[in-house]
């Protein structure tokens, strides 16, 4: 005898919440809710049973408004959490189970969704990523609700794993789903195919020559963006929103060691501000970029921002930490990208290191990026991949630690001491990286929250021809170190087998 299972559709509705017009709701101050924060309710349009008997989505919706104070302090990851608590309601719902069932009620209901979301209809299923995704949001609501009293039990289990960098025992999810090891999941440019791709933004040939046969516009903007990319590992929203003034001005002396650049933390992920680093040589061509074909694009300009994003915010007297904006002095860490792309200059034109003809901000990266990796693979080589701005942070990363491997930085950073004006900053920079570990290195500067998301975004790139001349080098004997590497391999396998990084790069 066979059967189908079929799921009742329930709805629950999801709004962003904005706070205009609250004037008019007859309350005697602003509401506390953050802008944009999702809210979550029935589709009967009501938040309670009956007096004094709140339903479950109003503790889901405090939870929400917690999550600026809690980490995840960006509009974005609001919403991926508020439409990932709004599915697992939506099931809770159609199978008759309340969200602070019992353990054994949660447990059975948590096995129904894994199999729908992996075997059920095909618009239904997740990628074990999503599936991963999901599980660690929801794991994290439990918690929250266990330690606020409003649950007495929660769906998950886990087990106990050592942990490589962290130290001690940590704990592993078991309702994560195994993926494929994914040391091939995360592209990124070797050196000749990035000195392609760089070449063809600027409108030149592979060899660097002039490309006659293209005649595209902006092209000083776009090679100082796809460098600035590169040599720094910004996101794609943090390159986009860097302003003018927040671009650190050459050493007075060239240099290979690499230099300090500040990611403000109104554009970083997570609010949090970093220190990445920059070459000689690509901040070299930002600064020329800036001086050169930037100053001449927004001399004089009477551009201002469209009405949809609100008014423009007048810039006067601005430096390296911040400006006054309409009179009042403001740092630019504070600024959001919002109201960064409504700024403008005093000289006029838009504040963001790139602009486009008229002076207005240039944000459109993914969209120059995808049709100068088309033009390379129609007229140069066919084997070139897609570039997405992402793409540009891995090949950061791999080179970063290719350099920190071999000592590359080490070595100038202990040149630029000795051989320099005697400043403490390159001492310290060369004390720094002949005692720092690689990995800890490239945390920073990717900006991880952990060691173990850096190593879990590194298993995803193929670091071995980086690591094998390294360690031969260092070899001590031919077995030396052997049963070491051994045991860390294995404390990473149980550490990571099954866990998904959550999105780390």
């Amino acid at each position: 005898m066979c059967g189908a299972v079929f799921l009742r559709s329930v709805l629950m509705l999801m709004n962003l919440f904005s706070s205009r017009g609250w004037e008019s709701w007859d309350l005697g101050c602003r509401p506390l809710i953050p802008e944009l924060m999702p809210v979550l309710i029935g589709e009967d349009l009501l938040l309670e049973d009956g007096p004094g008997a709140p339903r479950p989505v109003v503790v889901v919706n405090r939870w929400l408004r917690e999550l600026p104070v809690s980490g995840a302090a960006a509009p974005a990851t609001w919403m991926t959490y508020g439409r990932i608590m709004k599915a697992w309601l939506e099931f809770l719902e159609a199978r008759g189970v309340p969200v602070f069932a019992g353990r054994e009620a949660l447990r059975a209901v948590l096995s129904a969704y894994a199999e729908y979301r992996a075997t059920g209809p095909l618009t239904r299923r997740f990628s074990a990523a999503t599936w991963n995704q999901h599980v660690s949001v929801l794991a994290s609501f439990y918690r929250w609700a266990l330690a606020e009293g409003h649950a007495q039990a929660e769906p998950f289990s886990y087990r106990m794993a050592r942990g490589v960098f962290a130290g001690g025992q940590v704990r592993v999810n078991r309702a994560i789903r195994r993926r494929p090891k994914p040391h091939v999941t995360i592209k990124y440019l070797e050196p000749d195919f990035t000195a392609m791709f760089l070449n063809a933004l600027a409108g030149l040939s592979p060899d660097g020559t002039q490309d006659a046969g293209f005649s595209g516009r902006e092209l000083a903007r776009n090679a100082c963006v796809g460098q600035l990319a590169v040599a720094t590992g910004l996101r794609l929203q943090e390159f986009t929103y860097l302003l003018s003034y927040e671009v650190p001005p050459l050493p007075r002396a060239r240099t290979g060691a690499p230099i300090g650049f500040g990611v403000p933390s109104g554009v970083a992920k997570g609010r949090k501000f970093r220190t990445t680093w920059i070459s000689y040589e690509a901040l070299t061509a930002v600064r020329q970029y800036l001086e050169l074909d930037r100053a001449v694009t927004v001399e004089g300009s009477a551009w201002a921002p469209p009405a949809r994003w609100g008014p423009a915010l007048r810039v006067s007297d601005a430096d390296a930490e911040g400006g006054r904006i309409d009179g009042v002095r403001r740092r630019w860490e504070n600024l959001v990208p919002a109201d960064r792309r409504r700024l403008v200059a005093a000289g006029g034109g838009a504040c963001l290191v790139a602009v486009k003809a008229g002076g207005g901000p240039f944000t459109a990266w993914g969209s120059v990026f995808e049709r100068t990796s088309d033009r390379i693979r129609e007229c140069y080589e066919p084997r070139f991949p897609h570039v997405n701005p992402h793409r540009t942070r891995h090949t950061f990363a791999m080179r970063t630690l290719e350099y920190l491997v071999s000592g590359y930085y080490r070595q100038a950073a202990a040149l630029a001491a000795a051989t320099g004006d005697g400043s403490t900053a390159d001492a310290a920079l060369a004390l720094y990286l002949s005692k720092a570990d690689p990995l800890l290195v490239l945390r920073d500067l990717l900006g991880h929250s952990s060691v173990l998301t850096t190593e879990s975004y590194l298993r995803r790139l193929d670091t071995t021809r980086i690591y094998a001349s390294a360690y031969e080098a260092c070899q001590a004997g031919p077995d030396a170190g052997t049963a070491g590497r051994t045991d860390a391999e294995r404390e990473a396998a149980a550490e990571f087998a099954g866990e998904d990084d959550g999105g780390v790069a």
